[in-house]
């Protein structure tokens, strides 16, 4: 199982987003997005796995999967 981190890194790339776009998108910020994607926080809040859902147009669960 990968981890939430490695899901949004790699959900982001098959949409062609960088970083910064999905920070912005998802109204986060992008040294959040940053340690989230690293692993360097393991647990983000669900508020913030929400907007990144949400911004992926994706669910929570499809983040956590895999």
């Amino acid at each position: 199982m990968g981890s939430i981190g490695t899901n949004i890194s790699r959900y982001r790339k098959q949409q062609d987003m960088t970083q910064k776009e999905l920070a912005e998108k998802a109204g986060i910020d992008l040294f959040t997005l940053s340690k989230i994607e690293t692993g360097t926080t393991p647990n983000p809040t669900i508020e913030t796995m929400k907007r990144i859902a949400d911004s992926l147009g994706l669910s929570v669960d499809q983040l956590m999967k895999h």
